[in-house]
């Protein structure tokens, strides 16, 4: 049975913690480490098994893991990728892979060195909604994307210092950044403007609100909008519209992916639920609605422990080459809005 272990037993880390547990079948959960002894011990407590750590290398010595969960926050990484990987440890890491892209670029060439297994927390990239959604981008020509995340601020200190975070954007958004990556296509050029002035918070240093104009490689355009000066849900609706000329398709991470068209004669007033392959199925008036089922992070988790466990990597659906482009691209608007520039996009 392979060993598992975690580094970063914060929030992040019980969110995957919960799945672990679900996986030991085929996984033994073997160490946990975190700076703070007390909550590296909570997840043994949790997990029923493993040893509490607050130095990694130390775990890594004595445990002698197979794979391991690196849930730190985006200004802690370095040393802990280059260990890791100096020691053949496959890894899966949370989004952002780091704040620093030549880091990243040469992390992701020492792992094709060293043929490692890797993934990265997209788990977005894993709903049931997800096989719908490629259904439409393949038969249909997009013309534009329209997207936005609007949230408030969370509660972790380190998140209000942009230097340490990457902002909203990058911490955040960015999954609807991968999504729209993975399921339509790769960006060219963005031009992001970003204002500050409507959250008032201690020790607080980063954007309320940024919006992105997107030109796609394929052509189309899009703008994404997005901010953390909400302080209710009913301050805005968080989608993305893909837009093409006969119709449009609203995609709701880990929630729901709705088609809306012209209503064919057999359709007006129809109502009725139908269920269609790994999705819920419903139609009225020219509307399909497919619902999210169960908790993507699942499949997540589960497909990179099975990587390990069998070598066969093939079924991970966000390795960390191809995670660090979906990092470019949120830094890249960073950039932008740091100098008020466009950008071009150059993986």
């Amino acid at each position: 049975m392979k060993k598992c272990a975690m580094i970063g037993c914060g929030g992040i880390g019980n969110y995957h913690l919960e799945h672990l547990v679900q996986f030991t079948d085929i996984i033994e959960l073997a160490g946990f480490c975190d700076l703070i002894p007390e909550r590296a011990q909570s997840f043994c407590d949790k997990a029923g098994a493993g040893k509490a750590y607050t130095d990694f290398k130390q775990m890594y010595d004595e445990v002698n893991p197979d794979m391991v969960f690196i849930c730190v926050p985006p200004y802690c990484h370095g040393e802990i990728e280059y260990e890791t990987i100096r020691r053949g440890i496959h890894f899966f890491v949370e989004k952002p892979v780091s704040l620093d892209i030549d880091f990243s670029k040469d992390i992701a060439a020492k792992v094709k060195e060293k043929a490692l297994i890797t993934a990265v927390g997209f788990q977005c990239r894993y709903g049931t909604v997800v096989e719908p959604s490629f259904d439409f981008m393949n038969e249909n020509e997009i013309v534009l994307v329209e997207a936005s995340r609007v949230g408030g601020v969370p509660e972790v200190e380190w998140w209000r210092d942009k230097k340490r975070s990457g902002g909203m954007i990058v911490e955040c958004t960015i999954h609807q950044f991968d999504i729209i990556r993975y399921l339509f296509d790769e960006p060219e050029l963005v031009f992001t403007l970003g204002a500050r002035g409507w959250v008032e918070m201690e020790d607080y240093d980063t954007d309320d609100v940024s919006v992105t104009a997107i030109r796609f490689r394929n052509g189309a355009l899009g703008v994404l909008s997005t901010g953390c000066y909400a302080t209710e849900g009913a301050s805005f609706d968080s989608k993305i519209t893909f837009s093409a000329r006969d119709k449009r398709a609203v995609h709701k991470i880990i929630s729901s992916f709705e088609v809306f068209e012209k209503a064919k004669a057999d359709r007006i007033d129809v109502e009725g639920f139908v269920v269609k392959g790994d999705g819920g199925l419903g139609k009225s008036s020219g509307v399909t609605t497919y619902k999210q089922e169960g908790d993507a992070g699942i499949p997540c988790d589960r497909t990179f422990v099975e990587a390990v466990v069998s070598g066969d990597a093939s079924k991970i659906r966000s390795p960390y080459e191809d995670a660090l482009k979906s990092l470019i691209f949120t830094m890249a608007c960073n950039e932008s809005m740091e100098t008020g520039l466009p950008v071009k996009i150059e993986y």
